[in-house]
């Protein structure tokens, strides 16, 4: 009886793990369709579009690095931002401005194959106008957070951080992973 009762438990115990962790990556894939679906819209409509009424952020760009599968830039770099894609800091420059563009995200997600990067590189980054923006790879290293500031600078230019080391077990060390783009202009098409 006790032990009938004690498989019952456990068996109630898993199904209810397994179906918080399909909640999850459901809520996940539906959280970049609506993300997806608020960035073709706001390309169309010409202002911002958040993708769900409560939403604390919405796309601003769209990022492709060489060889892999495009990304929606999100507005800002709290952790509910970044919890959905790479977000675009406050501080930093949009696309093709006077300023570095800086776009942040983790290092176990979006950015998990940023250090694949390597110099000369090619990078696309299309603004909130449907403007497709060119960058070459230019150099990539590690910072310590806690001694150096981020390098940005009153040209065009695309920095992209996350954490390092990138398969480390204990997130939210000092240690930053940078790669950094020199802009090339406005490109008329791009290939995704």
């Amino acid at each position: 009886m006790w032990r009938t009762l004690l498989f019952a438990a456990c068996l109630s115990a898993g199904l209810w793990q397994l179906g918080g962790a399909a909640w999850l990556l459901a809520k996940a894939e539906l959280a970049q369709v609506l993300i997806s679906d608020a960035w073709a819209e706001q390309l169309q409509s010409g202002s911002e579009v958040k993708p769900w009424p409560w939403a604390d952020t919405w796309p601003v760009a769209k990022l492709q690095l060489y060889r892999q599968e495009p990304l929606i830039v999100l507005a800002g770099g709290s952790g509910q931002a970044l919890a959905f894609g790479p977000g675009l800091l406050e501080t930093s420059g949009a696309p093709g401005q006077p300023r570095t563009t800086v776009i942040a995200a983790h290092r176990d997600t979006h950015f998990g194959d940023l250090g694949e990067l390597e110099p000369g590189a090619p990078i696309q980054l299309q603004d909130s106008r449907g403007r497709w923006h060119s960058y070459r790879v230019s150099e990539t290293r590690v910072v310590d957070s806690g001694r150096e500031q981020l390098p940005i600078f009153a040209v065009p230019g695309l920095l992209l951080v996350t954490c390092y080391p990138f398969d480390a077990i204990d997130a939210g060390g000092p240690l930053r992973y940078l790669v950094y783009a020199e802009y090339l202009g406005v490109s008329e098409t791009v290939q995704l």
